[in-house]
């Protein structure tokens, strides 16, 4: 029976969902009833991590000093995460106050062919005694072997284990099951995976990531997550019991803070829609969603050529202005078509 360490961003990537309004008291009751079920990571923030609360990207309605601080007092046993995304994130005014606010891990991540612009952010981290994890996002815009290399600059860096991410839910488990088997070759350190469920497969996914040797997993309750949301976390705890892996979770436990988090987080149970089926096809960010379908409604477009042409350019987190440009010059091909 092999140990898989199980990672819940459901306060940080499900804040995408609910346009980054998660309270201080909604963390507070997630992070006892997680605390309790044994998850051993449990990661906090706004959705593209903490520094990130901005016109552009989104404003928090709780101050990532608020929002670490209060899960800090609720995770007497857990491990208290972050993400950060360097550029978003800065040492000084985001990493360090996190770091002093109580945070254990420290997830440091970057555009999946820019793992350079983690090196100081890494080091940092390392510095002040903090479990620190390298973070590819976009991961299917690289190929396997350009991957690991990125992934080898983290850990020259000090990353003490690797993540990638399937930000857009593009992957089969085919495609998973190669990159894992490339980075245990390439890397010294473990090998995780985050899934997002665009295609309806991020369990399978995950159990995929597993079989090849990974380490390392997220899970969201119900899914919790940017766009289709992610592989469920009570759903990806059951199956990979049945399979004979090792979490240290209590199922019933996780069941139980499932249900808290469908009542008490979410607007709505992130669902398959079909716009994020088309999402996931072209490979564009799960967190584009919302924003996509506010352009599609505002220009009077299909929010579905939007992702396509989104996916043709090659757009990632960041560059949410240009999902307002596509938009546009969508509306007006239609208009001089007519």
């Amino acid at each position: 029976m092999r140990s898989i360490l199980i990672s819940d961003p459901s306060l940080r990537d499900g804040n995408h969902a609910v346009q980054h309004s998660l309270t201080v008291k909604q963390v507070a009751a997630y992070c006892d009833a997680v605390d309790a079920a044994g998850v051993p990571i449990v990661e906090v923030g706004h959705g593209n991590g903490i520094g990130a609360s901005s016109l552009q990207l989104g404003e928090s309605s709780a101050t990532d000093g608020d929002l670490l601080k209060t899960a800090r007092e609720h995770l007497p046993h857990s491990k208290l995460g972050v993400h950060m995304i360097p550029g978003f994130a800065t040492i000084e005014k985001d990493l360090k106050p996190a770091i002093e606010a109580g945070v254990d891990v420290v997830r440091v991540a970057a555009h999946c062919t820019e793992a350079d612009i983690t090196e100081r952010h890494i080091g940092y981290a390392r510095e002040k005694g903090r479990t620190v994890y390298g973070v590819l996002m976009m991961s299917h815009m690289a190929s396997k072997e350009m991957l690991a290399e990125e992934a080898q600059k983290m850990e020259s860096y000090g990353a003490e284990g690797f993540i990638f991410m399937d930000s857009s839910g593009h992957y089969l488990p085919e495609d998973v099951t190669e990159r894992v088997k490339t980075l245990r070759s390439a890397l010294s350190v473990p090998v995780g995976f985050h899934a997002h469920n665009n295609l309806g497969m991020a369990i399978a996914n995950s159990v995929a990531a597993a079989d090849a040797g990974a380490e390392m997993l997220d899970g969201t309750a119900r899914g919790f997550g940017a766009g289709a949301g992610n592989a469920q976390l009570e759903v990806l705890i059951a199956v990979l019991e049945r399979l004979g892996y090792k979490t240290g979770i209590d199922l019933y436990k996780v069941l139980d803070a499932a249900d808290l988090a469908e009542k008490e987080l979410m607007k709505v149970v992130p669902t398959i829609s079909s716009v994020s089926v088309v999402s996931g096809l072209s490979g564009v960010f799960s967190g584009f969603l919302k924003p996509v379908v506010r352009a599609a409604q505002q220009f009077k477009v299909d929010p579905r050529d939007i992702f396509f042409e989104l996916g043709r350019r090659k757009i990632v987190a960041g560059q949410e202005d240009i999902i307002i440009e596509v938009a546009s010059d969508l509306s007006k091909k239609l208009t001089g078509a007519r």
